[in-house]
C-alpha cells in the first residue's frame, strides 16, 4: 500500500485544518478540550455550521446530499476537525440510519429524511438494546402490532445515547412473535414527540446522563414508517451496526487526546520539573502514540481498499482496537494529572447555557473522561462479541 499523500489530499487537508482554525465557535473550541459535554445547541450549531459548507454528510454520495468525497477525504475531514475541537458529528443519522434509508428505504423515506438529517431537522437515536437484549439483540422483547394502518409499539428500550435530545428514533420491534428470533424483527420510524413515550435518564459514572431508557406504551407508528420489508429487520440491523463499528475507531479523537496528554505531561510539579521528563511517563506516551498511528494505518488500509463498500469484519477489527486507545490514553491522562484528575464539578461538567472556563491550573476533568471511556469496549458490541465476529468471517470457526 502506497502511504504517500498525494497534492489533492494534502491540498483537502490544508482547506479543512484552515475551516476549522476559522468555523469552529470558540466557546465550543474550549469546551472540547476542556472536556465539558457538549450541548444539544452546540451540536445542533456545529451541523449547520457544516451544512451551510456542503460538508453536512460527509459519508454520503452526492446523489443524497453528501460530499461525494473518497475514504480518504472522510479521513482526513475526521481527525482534522477533532484536533482542532470540533464535538463530533452526530453518528445516528448520518452514519446510522441514513445509509440504512439509502440502501433499504423507499423513495418516499428518503425524500423526506435525508435532506432533514443533513441540516440537523430532526435528531435521531437508536432504539436496540434492551434489559436483557445486548449482546443478544436477537432476543428483544418490544412488540409492534399492526392495528389498521398504523404499529401499535409497546416495550423498553435501553442504553439509549442522547435519546433525551432526540425527535425521532429507528427501532428494532418483533413483530412476528412467532418466527425465529433474527426472522420476527422489523426496523421502524418512531415520531418520539408524541404520548407514550417516557424518556428517562440514567446516571452514568461521571455524573452525566448520556444514556436513557426509553418506554412506549402504545405508541403508534404509521405503516410507511417501516423501513424495508416487514420481519426483514435483522438485515437492516447488521448493516447498520458495521457502519458505527467502524465509526468507533475515532481516530481523530485519539489525536485529540493524545495532545491533551502531552500537554498534562509538560505540566510543572511543585518541585519544578516536567513529568514529560519521567522516563516511565515518556515511555507510556510513546507507547499509545505508537498504538495510536498503528490505528491510523489500519484506517489507511481500509480507506484505500476499494474492494467492497462493506466494513465486514475489519469494522470489528477497528472497532475493538480504537475503543481501547481511547481508554488508554483517558487512563494515562488520570494518572500523570494524579490529585488534580479527580474534583471536578458536574454543573460545569454538563453546563447548558454558557461556558465557563477552566483555571489555568484546572486539569481537564480527566477523571470524569476515565469513567466516561469505561464503556467504549461494550457499547457497538461488545469486544467479546466482535472477536467472535472476526472469528466467524475470517477464521470460519
Amino acid at each position: 500500500m502506497d502511504l504517500t499523500w498525494t497534492a489533492e489530499e494534502l491540498a483537502f487537508r490544508d482547506e479543512v485544518r484552515e475551516f476549522v482554525k476559522t468555523q469552529i465557535p470558540e466557546d465550543m473550541r474550549a469546551k472540547t478540550f476542556a472536556h465539558q459535554r457538549a450541548s444539544r445547541e452546540d451540536y445542533i450549531r456545529w451541523h449547520k455550521i457544516l451544512a451551510n459548507r456542503g460538508w453536512g454528510a460527509p459519508n454520503w454520495p452526492k446523489e443524497y446530499g453528501g460530499t461525494g468525497w473518497t475514504s480518504l477525504q472522510k479521513m482526513i475531514f475526521e481527525v482534522e476537525t477533532f484536533k482542532g475541537g470540533a464535538p463530533r458529528m452526530l453518528p445516528f443519522g448520518l452514519s446510522m440510519i441514513g445509509p440504512v434509508l439509502m440502501k433499504f428505504g423507499n423513495q418516499a423515506q428518503k425524500d423526506y429524511y435525508l435532506p432533514r438529517i443533513i441540516n440537523m431537522d430532526d435528531w435521531w437515536c437508536q432504539g436496540y438494546s434492551e434489559p436483557g437484549s445486548g449482546s443478544d439483540l436477537a432476543s428483544l422483547k418490544t412488540k409492534a402490532e399492526i392495528v389498521g394502518n398504523e404499529f401499535v409499539i409497546n416495550g423498553q428500550k435501553t442504553w439509549t445515547t442522547l435519546a433525551h435530545h432526540a425527535d425521532w428514533m429507528f427501532c428494532l420491534v418483533r413483530t412476528d412473535p412467532g418466527a425465529k428470533a433474527q426472522r420476527g424483527i422489523s426496523m421502524v420510524l418512531i415520531d418520539l414527540r408524541q404520548p407514550g413515550v417516557n424518556v428517562r435518564p440514567i446516571k452514568t459514572l461521571d455524573s452525566g446522563a448520556e444514556v436513557n431508557e426509553v418506554w412506549l406504551e402504545n405508541v403508534k407508528a404509521p405503516l410507511e414508517n417501516l423501513v424495508g420489508e416487514l420481519n426483514g429487520g435483522w438485515t437492516y440491523a447488521k448493516y447498520l451496526l458495521g457502519h458505527e463499528r467502524t465509526g468507533i475507531a475515532g481516530l481523530g479523537y485519539c489525536y485529540r487526546e493524545l495532545a491533551i496528554l502531552k500537554s498534562l505531561a509538560e505540566r510543572t510539579t511543585s518541585r519544578g520539573e516536567s513529568l514529560g521528563m519521567d522516563p516511565r511517563v515518556r515511555d507510556n506516551i510513546n507507547r499509545v502514540e505508537a498504538s495510536v498511528r498503528a490505528l491510523e494505518m489500519l484506517l489507511l488500509r481500509v480507506a484505500a481498499d476499494s474492494s467492497s463498500a462493506e466494513p465486514g469484519p475489519k469494522a470489528s477489527i477497528l472497532k475493538i482496537r480504537g475503543s481501547e486507545i481511547q481508554q488508554d490514553l483517558a487512563r494515562l491522562q488520570m494518572q500523570i494529572a494524579g490529585a488534580d484528575a479527580w474534583p471536578y464539578d458536574p454543573d460545569w461538567m454538563f453546563a447548558e447555557s454558557s461556558f465557563h472556563g477552566p483555571s489555568p491550573d484546572f486539569s481537564p476533568a480527566a477523571a470524569a473522561a476515565y469513567f466516561d471511556t469505561r464503556k467504549t469496549t461494550i457499547y457497538g458490541g461488545s469486544t467479546e462479541v466482535q472477536k467472535g465476529i472476526i472469528a466467524k468471517h475470517i477464521i470460519g470457526v
